[in-house]
């Protein structure tokens, strides 16, 4: 058994962060990853793959509208999505692997595999093989960070109805977008396909996108992302996502408050895919 100061479960910004600087403050750390890359959500499916699929899809977009403006002309111009994918794949190789650097320079031990608790100063670590390791350790850090969120009605099969993790690494350009919910990832990954030509929709349940942001953003925001195309549908709620083979229908009430009576009144709105079309969440 190992025993150790610190053992943080997570390798994301949270985990590996706190692994660093309580190694460079002496104490014997641990760091439990249940995949086989460290980084976590950010590294490996979250901020990072998306920005370089934004720088990618920038390019194109500015090749497209933009260039001829300063004289210069492009013919033929396409967008290669297989290419933009390997891209972003190298791209989190190299930032992961800067993380891997960093741990072996602070000496810090990685464990790979699933951690559990024991009991509050014992935690168990199993991996993709089924072998357990039992670590021995004074304090626990949990950095277990995030998973794409969905509710009843609207499971992802991971084809046609999608989240953000598969949206990264999508095998063609989709005809149609629906984006259910108007936060930073919906509309972070809705940019990068509305540049290489889909028709993104987005529904979102409050009055506005990026809710939880100052008004004025999403107020400004909306007017960049109407000139790239997209459509938004504000206060619905989704009922139900259904994958029917050639379409996938969206169901969603529209909530809107009247003036002369308290009650909400709800409007059944019915989204009706294409072949090709996807949804994610």
């Amino acid at each position: 058994m190992s025993t150790y100061d610190i053992t943080i479960i997570g390798s994301g910004p949270g985990g590996y962060v706190s692994a660093i600087r309580c190694a460079q403050l002496g104490f014997k750390t641990a760091l439990i990853e249940k995949y086989d890359t460290l980084g976590g959500t950010c590294l490996n499916v979250g901020c990072i793959p998306s920005k370089a699929l934004l720088d990618s899809s920038e390019h194109f977009h500015n090749a497209k509208h933009n260039f001829a403006e300063h004289g210069i002309e492009v013919s033929g111009l396409k967008a290669n999505l297989e290419q933009m994918i390997n891209r972003k794949a190298e791209v989190i190789s190299q930032t992961c692997n800067g993380i891997k650097f960093l741990m072996d320079k602070n000496k810090v031990d990685v464990h790979y595999g699933l951690g559990s608790f024991v009991d509050k100063n014992t935690v168990k670590v199993t991996d993709k093989d089924g072998k357990e390791t039992i670590l021995s350790t004074k304090n626990v850090i949990i950095a277990t960070g995030s998973k794409p969120n969905f509710f009843p009605g609207m499971e992802p099969d991971k084809k046609r109805i999608i989240t953000s993790t598969e949206a990264l690494k999508l095998s063609e350009i989709p005809k149609k977008l629906l984006v259910i919910g108007g936060g930073v990832i919906g509309l972070e990954l809705g940019s990068v396909y509305a540049r290489l030509g889909s028709e993104v929709e987005v529904i979102e349940f409050a009055d506005s996108i990026i809710p939880t942001m100052d008004k004025a953003l999403g107020k400004e925001l909306t007017r960049v992302l109407k000139k790239e195309g997209f459509k938004f549908n504000m206060q619905h709620k989704v009922q139900s996502v259904t994958n029917l083979g050639d379409k996938v229908v969206l169901k969603a009430l529209l909530l809107f408050q009247t003036f002369t009576q308290s009650e909400m009144l709800l409007k059944v709105q019915c989204w009706r895919t294409k072949l090709k079309k996807k949804v994610f969440m």
